[in-house]
C-alpha cells in the first residue's frame, strides 16, 4: 500500500491549520482551526473489506511533572508514551481518500459526538486521548471523538512525530463498539490486517525547538 497527504511531506512538518494549538508569543498556546489533513491511498490487497486509520503521537511525556510547566523544561531522556489523536475504522473498501477538514475544522469544546459519524458518511470515531487530558477541566471535559491534531507541551524539549496510519481489513465492520480507543482498535484489528501504510509529520509548540 501506499499513502499520502496534500497537507504535509512524510517527515515534514505539519502545518498548524491541521493543530488543535500554535504558538502563541504572549500566552504560550492559542487554539488552532484544528483541521485533519488530507490524506489518500492506493494498491491496498486483495480482499480488502475496509480501511482502518490511526493517528498517534509517539513523543508523549510519561510523566507530567513538568509538562507546561513556567521555568521548567520537559527533559529529552523521559520515557515517552503513545497519545491517540485519531481512530476511525469501518471505512467502505472503495474509500482511497480523506479531504481536509472532511471530519473536523475546529476545536469542538466537550469534544465532537461519536461514535457515529452522522452526515451520511460511512464508519465509526473511536475516542481520542484528549477524552483523559482534559478528564479534570470544567470547561473541556467530555468525550473527544474522532480527530484532534496535535498540542504537545509548549515547554518540551523534543519534537513529537505523529504516525498516519492506513490499515487494509479483511473485515467490513471491526468488533470494537461504544467509546472504543485506539489501543482497543489495535488489538481487534489483530488477525485482520491485509496491509498498511504510513506516513509521519512532525510538530512542536517550542519556540526554541521550531527555530531549529
Amino acid at each position: 500500500m501506499k499513502l499520502w497527504s496534500e497537507s504535509f511531506k512524510d517527515g515534514e512538518p505539519i502545518p498548524g491549520e491541521f493543530a488543535f494549538c500554535v504558538i502563541d508569543p504572549a500566552a504560550h498556546v492559542a487554539m488552532s482551526s484544528n483541521r485533519n489533513p488530507h490524506l489518500a491511498w492506493s494498491e491496498a490487497p486483495a480482499g480488502t473489506k475496509s480501511f482502518a486509520l490511526i493517528c498517534h503521537d509517539v513523543d508523549v511525556p510519561s510523566r507530567g511533572d513538568d509538562v507546561n510547566q513556567e521555568g521548567k523544561t520537559v527533559p529529552a531522556d523521559l520515557p515517552r508514551v503513545d497519545f491517540f489523536h485519531w481512530t476511525l475504522v469501518d471505512l467502505p473498501a472503495n474509500t482511497q481518500a480523506i479531504a481536509a477538514g472532511q471530519y473536523s475544522s475546529e476545536v469542538t469544546a466537550r469534544g465532537k459526538p461519536g461514535p457515529e459519524i452522522g452526515g451520511g458518511r460511512a464508519g465509526r470515531h473511536g475516542i481520542n486521548d484528549y477524552t483523559g487530558w482534559f478528564a479534570g477541566d470544567g470547561d473541556m471535559s467530555g468525550d473527544y471523538y474522532g480527530y484532534d491534531g496535535p498540542c504537545p507541551p509548549w515547554n518540551d524539549s523534543i519534537i513529537h512525530h505523529y504516525v498516519f496510519t492506513v490499515y487494509a481489513l479483511d473485515v467490513e465492520r471491526l468488533p470494537v463498539d461504544g467509546k472504543f480507543t485506539g489501543a482497543q482498535v489495535r488489538e481487534a484489528m489483530q488477525g485482520h490486517i491485509l496491509g498498511e501504510a504510513k506516513i509521519t509529520g512532525t510538530y512542536t509548540l517550542n519556540p526554541q525547538v521550531a527555530a531549529k
